[in-house]
């Protein structure tokens, strides 16, 4: 399915644009959210982050912090300086580390999930920064 063929849809939910460079994860996670009833689009990386961003659309996403080509953190700090900023970022990492966690929160996410996550964590942490964000839900 396009990107086009995605937004076009006529699926209830927001959707979603998951950057995970594991694709067992990244299969895990986009199947889980889509069962949900999100639209989901899924990158390996950051190399066509922003094209996807403005294709796609999303209204909420995703990011694993340690990606190839351009890291997570980057990412978000590119993000959260563009037309996008409003867009909120969920990262999923497997970094326990508290100084990592503070710098993707100062650098703008509203949630930091370490991996391994409990997909109705996943889930439930997904609804609420949507609820939060777009008093939607």
């Amino acid at each position: 399915m396009t990107i086009t063929e995605l937004h076009n849809s006529t699926t209830v939910k927001e959707r979603i644009l998951i950057v995970e460079d594991n694709e067992l994860h990244r299969l895990i996670t986009h199947d889980c959210l889509e069962a949900e009833g999100y639209t989901v689009l899924s990158l390996p990386d950051g190399l066509n982050f922003f094209s996807a961003l403005a294709e796609f659309q999303p209204e909420l996403l995703l990011l694993d912090l340690k990606l190839p080509c351009i890291d997570g953190l980057t990412l978000l700090q590119q993000l959260k300086s563009s037309v996008w900023s409003a867009i909120p970022v969920i990262v999923a990492s497997a970094y326990a580390f508290q100084s990592e966690k503070q710098k993707a929160i100062d650098l703008g996410a509203c949630a930091y999930l370490t991996k391994p996550i409990a997909l109705e964590n996943l889930v439930k942490t997904i609804e609420v920064e949507l609820k939060t964000a777009y008093s939607i839900i």
